[in-house]
C-alpha cells in the first residue's frame, strides 16, 4: 500500500508551527509496514487542497490529510474534500447533539460557528474521535481513499490508532513484520552505517538510521517467516558488532538508563555547568521520581563563581581560563563534595558563535569524578554544525549526551574512549 501524507495550514506553510504530525504519521506507518511515498503541506485554501487530493491519487491508494476539520473559517478541509468527491456538505444530526452535549459537560455557550464541525460530505464515513470533538471522516474518491484527521496532535493520533491504522492493516493485507529500535550515543552516523554493512546485506532485513546531535538511533525492520525470531537475531548481531555505544531500546532514553544504573548502585549524581546552563539538569529531572538519584546542580558560568562555588583553584583559573580538561575536573569534585552526591559530573567549554579568550567554538571538557577516581573526556573540538546562531544550540545539546555517556559508562566501568572516528583523548586527572 502506498500513502500520501497531506497537512493543511497556513501555520504550517509558513514556518510559525513545526509539523510535528508529518513526522509522527511517517513514523507510524513505517512501524506497521506502510510505504509513505510523499508529504506535502499546503495553505488554507480549498482550491489548493482540492488539487493536491486529486494529485496524490493519481500516485498512491490512500491520502492521510491532518489540519482543517476545526469550526473557524479558515478550516475548510471538509469543504474541499466535498469539492472533490462532487457533493454537498450536510449536517449530521448525531455530531450536533454530541457538539450540545460537550459544550453542556463543559459548562460553555455553544457558538453558531462550532456547528461547521458537524457538517460533513454527503456518503463520507466518520472517524470515531475518542479524544475531542472533531471527528475524522474517510471520502472514497476515484483512484482511493482520502482519511481526513484533525490537526490537533493528541487527537489526530487517537483516530490514527485506533480506527484508521487498523483499517489500513486490513486493506492491505500486510506481511508479518517486527521492528525495534536501538539508541547509541557517542558515535558518528557514519561509522554505524560502517559497521553494520553485514547486517544492510541481510535478507528480508532493512536498517534505518535516525541521528540526533551526538546520538544515533538504529530502526531494524525484519520481514517474513518468524519476523520476532529473527529480529532477536539481528539485534544481538548489530549489539555484537557495535559494543556499549549501544546503551538503549526503544523509549529508553540516555537519562533513564543513567538513574537505573544510579539507582541499582544506591548512588546519586550532582552536576556543575558552564556552557549548557542548566541543562543536564533539565534532562536528568525530566523523568518523574528523578529526586532518588539526581542530588542537584550548580550553573557556575561565570569564572569567578567555579572558584567560589565549586572550589576550583584561582591559581588554576587564572593560569588557564575557565576552559581547561583540569577545570572539568575540578568542577566535578567540587559539586560532588558540596552537594553530598556520589558522583560529580562538569562540563566547561565553549559553544559559540564566537571563539572565547582564543579558544575555538567546539572546544568542550567533560569530568567525572566518582568513588574511585576523576577524570576527563578531552574534546579538542566537537563537529562545528555550520555557521549562525543554530552553532550554539547543537554543540549545547551534543555537550548534554557526551556528559550523560560518559557519566553511563563510568557507572559501567567502561573505558571513556568510543571508537568514534573523531579525535578524542581519556585523560586520568586522579587515580
Amino acid at each position: 500500500m502506498r500513502v500520501e501524507l497531506l497537512t493543511v495550514g497556513d501555520e504550517l506553510l509558513l514556518g510559525d508551527t513545526i509539523n510535528g504530525n508529518a513526522a509522527w504519521l511517517g513514523r507510524r506507518l513505517a512501524e506497521h509496514g506502510v510505504e509513505v511515498t510523499r508529504s506535502v503541506v499546503v495553505g488554507d485554501e480549498m482550491d489548493v487542497i482540492v488539487a493536491a487530493v486529486r494529485s496524490a491519487l493519481e500516485r498512491a491508494d490512500a491520502v492521510i490529510t491532518t489540519g482543517g476539520l476545526g469550526p473557524t473559517y479558515d478550516d475548510v478541509t471538509r469543504d474541499a474534500l466535498a469539492e472533490a468527491a462532487g457533493v454537498v456538505l450536510v449536517r449530521d444530526p448525531a455530531l450536533e447533539l454530541r457538539l450540545h452535549e460537550r459544550a453542556e459537560a463543559a459548562g460553555r455557550e455553544l457558538q453558531p460557528m462550532a456547528f461547521r464541525m458537524a457538517e460533513v460530505p454527503k456518503g463520507a464515513g466518520l472517524l470515531r474521535n475518542s479524544a475531542g470533538t472533531a471527528p475524522g471522516l474517510r471520502v472514497e474518491l476515484d483512484g482511493g481513499i482520502v482519511y481526513a484527521l484533525p490537526g490537533v496532535p493528541f487527537e489526530m493520533r487517537t483516530i490514527m490508532d485506533e480506527v484508521v491504522l487498523p483499517e489500513l492493516a486490513g486493506i492491505a493485507g500486510l506481511p508479518a513484520v517486527a521492528r525495534r529500535t536501538l539508541r547509541t550515543a557517542g558515535i558518528w552516523e557514519s561509522v554505524v552505517a560502517t559497521r553494520l554493512a553485514e547486517v544492510e546485506a541481510m535478507d528480508g532485513v532493512k536498517l534505518a538510521y535516525l541521528p540526533d546531535p551526538a546520538e544515533v538511533k538504529i530502526r531494524i525492520t525484519v520481514a517474513g517467516a518468524d519476523p520476532e525470531g529473527r529480529l532477536a537475531e539481528v539485534d544481538k548481531r548489530v549489539r555484537e558488532l557495535l559494543g556499549p555505544v549501544v546503551y538503549g531500546v526503544e523509549d529508553e532514553t540516555l537519562d533513564r538508563v543513567v538513574h537505573r544504573l544510579l539507582a541499582e548502585r544506591s548512588a546519586t549524581v550532582a552536576v556543575a555547568e558552564s556552557l549548557t546552563g542548566g541543562l543536564i539538569g533539565a534532562e536528568l529531572t525530566a523523568m518523574p521520581g528523578s529526586s532518588a538519584t539526581y542530588a542537584g546542580g550548580m550553573v557556575t558560568y561565570a569564572t569567578e563563581l567555579k572558584h567560589r562555588l565549586l572550589g576550583v583553584s584561582d591559581v588554576l583559573l587564572a593560569e588557564h581560563g575557565a576552559v581547561h580538561p583540569d577545570v572539568a575536573a575540578a568542577m566535578a569534585e567540587g559539586v560532588r563534595d558540596r552537594l553530598g552526591a556520589t558522583y560529580g559530573l562538569a562540563v566547561t567549554g565553549v559553544a559559540g558563535p564566537e571563539p572565547q579568550d582564543g579558544t575555538p567554538v567546539g572546544t568542550v571538557y567533560i569530568g567525572v569524578t566518582g568513588p574511585g577516581n576523576t577524570r576527563t573526556v578531552v574534546r579538542p573540538k566537537l563537529p562545528v554544525p555550520g555557521t549562525g546562531p543554530e552553532i550554539r544550540a547543537v554543540l549545547r545539546r551534543m555537550t548534554v549526551v557526551h556528559a550523560l555517556e560518559l557519566l553511563r559508562r563510568e557507572l559501567l566501568g567502561l573505558d571513556a574512549e568510543v571508537e568514534t572516528g573523531d579525535a578524542r583523548e581519556d585523560r586520568e586527572v586522579r587515580g
